[in-house]
């Protein structure tokens, strides 16, 4: 796991960093999706998550979740195009989850996407990822805490 002003970024995931969202390819052909470290840390504490528990697709950049903090309330970004397999309802009844866990525990939701081959080439990864991360980041001035 690099670590990139002091934000976590780990190197197996598929980030927008734009968006402060990841993806990561699970085995059966979903896609797990969340909210960076870096989000978290922007936000502060988060009091409230609401997914959306559609069965129609969503397009890329489109809102797959509303979250909520003491600071800061706004959408959380689709980082690929798919259909909603999963939500975690952890995550809605305790949200800071995404703030204790953003990677793990705190995962947004689970897509089955569209075309993961088009959306993967459009996100950074890997050594690559971590870097134009940093970029980005130093460009805006962020640091976590």
């Amino acid at each position: 796991m690099a670590t990139i002003n002091n934000c976590k970024i780990p190197d197996e995931l598929y980030y927008w960093p734009e968006k402060h969202v990841w993806a990561r390819p699970e085995g059966d052909g979903t896609v797990t999706i969340g909210m960076t470290d870096v989000a978290q840390n922007m936000a502060k504490r988060f009091i409230s998550c609401t997914i959306k528990k559609t069965a129609r697709p969503l397009e890329k950049g489109k809102s797959v979740a509303t979250v909520e903090s003491g600071k800061w309330v706004g959408p959380v970004p689709m980082p690929v195009s798919g259909e909603i397999a999963a939500t975690n309802d952890a995550v809605s009844k305790k949200p800071d989850l995404i703030n204790a866990e953003p990677y793990g525990a705190g995962w947004i939701a689970r897509i089955k996407p569209v075309n993961w081959d088009a959306d993967r080439a459009a996100l950074v990864t890997g050594p690559e990822g971590t870097e134009a991360y940093r970029k980005f980041l130093d460009q805006e001035g962020i640091k976590c805490e």
